[in-house]
């Protein structure tokens, strides 16, 4: 890998894509590669008079949008750590989460900033308000002050018009913490994730090599999390060092608001989460299929149908993307071969947190059936099997996309790694004899949610086992929507008089009250009551696999 400095690559592209546009809330405001390079200038002026050094943390929680963007490319080209939080984290989440980074920036919305408490923060020394970065909080008067003049700062060191010229970014080394990416949000599960620039880097340089034809002036439409990782690198990062367009979903993106983006935006490259993909096959292409399914089987006609639903389909996304890229959770397979009978080009890819993102893809022509492709530049993959091409084992990796560790927590960083080094990923999977691999099980259990949020189901038990009355729990997944199944304490229930039904309804009150101590996306719609305990390894732990459904 021949390592190029990340800040230095964003610094060219602004200089070389000044007068082009950069980062626009859909059907909003529109700012241009000198709007973002100004804005970047005047917060790294408020960063140098507030006292923020290199290395130091900036908290970013909000939804996506613009000033995202620029808040994320300030602190990153400071030489600042970006530190992204979902914004549907709880305020007590968060709280923890800044407390944990020991950022002392933080940019926020209006809405997650109305829940928090300043006092329970004391690491922050300055609050900004994202929409417009005017401050929301400052520790003393002098950071206030900082913020009233910084016009007058801006004009003082820039007399002249700014200018391309004016650029100096800061300059990053490979080994150097970039981004500390949260596993989660909850404090007793949370893992912050540090990503070195080289893990960057070589992300960018598989887009690079990837996608050649991708080149300034041409549009994205961001529509998963900048929080995690496969948001943040494909969905904004790789754009910016390219001189793209960036269009962001700063509302929920629904199916519907997504296809009218896609068809107003045209984007040229689409990275999406499998529930988009396989929402648009059940509602609009399984339905055709279905009362056509006798034409689907004369020659002939069946490659004319299928021509049919490939263009209206390539219409549906915009018309003009190289490819569909969909990572974060494995896709149905009756999805992916669908789309593979037609032509779609749609590829899956696997990766990680721990990888910034990727570990494996495979182009659009070259793809496998049910795989997730081969080891992308820069990364090797093993598999931990007496015999990895038939025997599932655990899916282990080694490159320059792997993490440094997790941020304070060395027990952790020590567990993910095996003996001679190699991350484990958790995950199980085959390998074959051209290095395609095929993943056989999500060993983490992490759930994918609507919009690409990752939800770890053992953090929403941990708040369905403090319920009174319940021995275990385990969340799962069931037709899109998360499910609890829980164990209860039937025998403590009698001894109070509670009934088996008494106990069942006792229990389903309680639902809304769990809800509110969850993200949105985590929600539970439904409890499922077991007369017996869960069926449990030697080690007392459930075994998940036996309750999953599809």
């Amino acid at each position: 890998m021949n390592f190029t400095s990340v800040n230095l690559l964003l610094q060219d592209s602004f200089i070389k894509n000044w007068d082009k546009p950069a980062l626009s809330n859909y059907q909003g405001v529109t700012l241009k590669y000198c709007d973002v390079a100004r804005r970047i200038e005047k917060l790294h002026i408020a960063f140098e008079q507030c006292g923020l050094n290199k290395g130091d943390k900036v908290a970013i929680c909000s939804r996506n949008q613009a000033n995202w963007g620029v808040s994320f490319l300030s602190a990153i080209t400071y030489g600042a750590v970006p530190v992204p939080l979902l914004h549907e984290f709880k305020p007590g989440n968060i709280h923890h989460l800044i407390n944990h980074s020991e950022a002392r920036v933080l940019f926020v919305d209006e809405v997650v900033w109305e829940g928090l408490n300043i006092e329970e923060m004391p690491s922050l020394q300055v609050v900004v308000q994202i929409n417009n970065l005017k401050f929301l909080y400052a520790e003393t008067p002098q950071l206030w002050s900082v913020r009233e003049h910084l016009n007058e700062s801006f004009g003082k060191k820039f007399p002249a018009e700014f200018g391309p010229s004016d650029l100096n970014y800061y300059v990053d080394s490979p080994d150097e913490l970039a981004v500390i990416n949260y596993t989660s949000g909850t404090s007793g599960f949370s893992k912050g994730v540090m990503i070195p620039y080289r893990a960057l880097w070589s992300n960018l340089e598989f887009g690079f090599q990837r996608f050649p034809d991708l080149g300034a002036g041409e549009s994205v439409v961001s529509m998963l999390p900048l929080a995690h990782m496969l948001g943040l690198m494909f969905d904004f990062l790789m754009e910016m060092v390219l001189g793209m367009h960036v269009h962001f979903l700063s509302r929920t993106p629904s199916p519907k608001i997504i296809m009218e983006a896609m068809a107003s935006v045209h984007p040229n490259i689409i990275v999406a989460v499998p529930l988009i993909v396989e929402k648009i096959y059940r509602s609009k292409l399984k339905p055709i299929v279905d009362k056509h399914k006798y034409l689907f089987k004369l020659p002939g006609v069946d490659r004319v149908l299928k021509r049919k639903i490939r263009e209206q389909l390539v219409t549906t996304f915009g018309g003009e993307f190289l490819e569909l890229v969909v990572g974060g959770a494995a896709v149905n397979p009756e999805v992916e071969k669908f789309f593979r009978e037609i032509g779609f080009p749609l590829t899956v890819g696997y990766g990680m947190t721990e990888c910034a993102p990727l570990i494996s893809h495979a182009r659009h022509g070259l793809a496998r059936a049910l795989s997730c492709g081969v080891a992308v530049p820069n990364m090797e993959i093993r598999i931990d099997s007496e015999d990895p091409m038939r025997v599932p084992g655990e899916v282990q990796v080694s490159g320059a996309n792997v993490f440094l560790g997790y941020y304070k927590n060395e027990e952790a960083t020590r567990e993910a790694f095996t003996e001679d080094g190699w991350l484990r990923t958790g995950d199980m999977g085959v390998m074959d004899a051209d290095g395609y691999l095929y993943l056989r099980g999500r060993s983490k259990c992490m759930i994918l949610g609507p919009s690409g949020q990752n939800i770890y189901p053992e953090e929403i038990e941990g708040v369905l086992n403090n319920m009174e009355y319940v021995v275990d729990s385990l969340v799962i997944e069931d037709a899109g929507a998360l499910v609890a199944l829980i164990y209860p304490d039937w025998p403590l229930a009698a001894q109070n008089g509670l009934g088996k039904e008494a106990l069942e309804q006792h229990l389903t009150a309680l639902l809304p009250v769990v809800n509110k101590e969850l993200p949105n996306y985590s929600h539970i719609k439904k409890f499922e009551f077991l007369p017996e305990d869960f069926e449990r390894t030697p080690k007392r732990s459930i075994k998940r696999y036996i309750y999953q459904r599809k």
